[in-house]
């Protein structure tokens, strides 16, 4: 984006001058359009469940700024020559079951024949101008909230090193083609600062994202943070993504690890994560009231965080 002008317009809420999860544009004083795209190759065998996936995590951002899905058009590069079109079928099935699980409906999309295979969504939702959640807002004093487990990126690496069996991939799919929508919907409930939802810059990325943004210091107790079953063995055993020790290095100048933070724990706090769960800034009072709620409706949901002091720049500080 170096070097491209954009003119501001005086509508839109949240455009790409953040790290936010979508663009906002308001076009009532009571209601603002919420868009977002996500797209990538596919993370698993059964094209099905690879639609699921990839459904999910675009309809997740919509989730992220407070908003509901209202439309989805399919995005999908495609080897025509190469692969079987049932798979391309299948995982539009997979796409569409999402869609229509979020209460959206599907308005079309665009293909186009390409060496790799790529499928996603373009979404656009609608949010209460008033009610749009940033990850740049976070306040001192708040803590925060993860509403699903960390550890796919993990799982996905100890199934490519033939180390993760069935039940593994079983669990990957199982999570990661989870809505964030009974999240978004109970979280609507309390008084939430700041949102994102955890992907591919794992969950120390993206709190940094929102550390950054909002110019403070926030706390991570790594030893709260949910985790997928396994994953910690795996990731023991050196199983972590290239992903992960990336965004480690690239965040290293805000970051603090405390001793005590065993180095296989550390290293899921930067595990890359398809269609991850959100992670919430909330008033301190709520904050166990609105966990337990979302534990009630079934999720993993968990305080782990706290937004400890001002500090310019943003940092990071895991603790065990």
């Amino acid at each position: 984006m170096q070097g491209l002008f954009i003119k501001r317009h005086p509508d839109l809420i949240v455009g790409g001058e953040t790290a936010d999860d979508a663009g906002v544009f308001r076009l009532t004083d009571e209601l603002a359009l919420v868009q977002t795209l996500d797209f990538f190759t596919p993370i698993v065998d059964d094209p099905f469940d690879f639609g699921r996936i990839a459904a999910a995590n675009a309809l997740s951002d919509v989730y992220a700024m407070g908003g509901t899905p209202l439309t989805a058009m399919n995005i999908v590069c495609f080897p025509k020559g190469d692969l079987p079109l049932d798979i391309l079928r299948q995982t539009l099935l997979g796409g569409l079951e999402k869609i229509e699980e979020a209460g959206a409906a599907l308005a079309g999309g665009h293909s186009v024949d390409d060496r790799e295979f790529k499928y996603g969504l373009s979404v656009t939702g609608i949010v209460h101008p008033a009610r749009v959640l940033k990850n740049n807002t976070a306040r001192v004093g708040d803590r925060l909230i993860l509403t699903k487990p960390l550890g796919t990126g993990v799982i996905a690496t100890g199934i490519k090193a033939g180390l993760a069996g069935p039940d593994a991939v079983a669990l990957l799919v199982e999570t990661a083609a989870a809505l964030n929508k009974t999240a978004a919907q109970v979280a609507a409930n309390y008084n939430i600062s700041a949102c994102t939802d955890v992907t591919g810059f794992g969950l120390a990325g993206h709190a940094l994202e929102m550390a950054a943004g909002s110019g403070v210091l926030i706390n991570l107790f790594a030893e709260q943070v949910p985790c997928l079953p396994g994953t910690l063995e795996l990731a023991t055993m050196g199983l972590v993504p290239a992903g992960a020790h990336n965004m480690r290095n690239y965040c290293a100048k805000k970051l603090e690890i405390a001793p005590g933070v065993a180095l296989a724990l550390a290293d899921l706090m930067f595990d890359p994560q398809t269609s991850g769960g959100l992670l919430l800034a909330i008033d301190p009072a709520q904050a166990n009231d609105c966990a337990l709620a979302m534990q009630d409706k079934g999720l993993i949901a968990k305080v782990i965080g706290r937004v400890e002091d001002r500090h310019p720049g943003g940092k990071i500080f895991i603790r065990p």
